[in-house]
């Protein structure tokens, strides 16, 4: 698959503005101390995941796990999901792993990065990094900023 020379920043236009707010609400209900400006970028990235998963056919391809808080409060909207998946043209299902086979290494979310930018979007960096693929805390705001006070998690923001 060839990458389009224009990546698309986001993703969101794929859902309703009502169904992106909801998975953002879910997003930030589900895990304490995210901020708006996060979970909005959380559930972006999460769309993209699926549309990358739904054109990468033979891919083996996962979401950090920053992403993949995205990726469960989207599959819970169940009637969105199967909108969203069946506007990509393939049901992205969701195959969890077992502790002994989970697999978490820069190779392979490099490789879900480049299937991003092949599905036509640009990946925002920081939610696929090193420090988004450990536990989110909204103590340890994934050991990034917090703000003050450390009563909400901040990303810095997009380049």
């Amino acid at each position: 698959m060839t990458t389009p020379t224009t990546l698309e920043a986001s993703a969101r236009h794929l859902l309703s503005a009502e169904g992106f707010s909801r998975v953002v609400h879910l997003v930030q209900r589900d895990n304490e101390g995210i901020d708006l400006a996060l979970a909005e970028r959380i559930t972006d990235e999460a769309i993209k995941f699926v549309a990358a998963a739904a054109t990468a056919t033979g891919r083996h391809l996962r979401p950090s796990k920053a992403v993949d808080m995205g990726w469960h409060a989207l599959i819970l909207h169940t009637a969105m999901y199967r909108g969203l998946c069946a506007s990509l043209g393939r049901f992205v299902d969701h195959r969890p792993e077992g502790p002994e086979t989970l697999r978490r290494d820069a190779d392979t979310l490099d490789h879900t990065m480049d299937a991003i930018r092949g599905a036509g979007y640009e990946p925002d960096a920081y939610l696929w990094g090193p420090l988004a693929d450990t536990e989110i805390h909204a103590g340890d705001c994934m050991h990034s900023e917090c703000t003050e006070g450390g009563s909400a998690c901040a990303a810095p923001p997009m380049a």
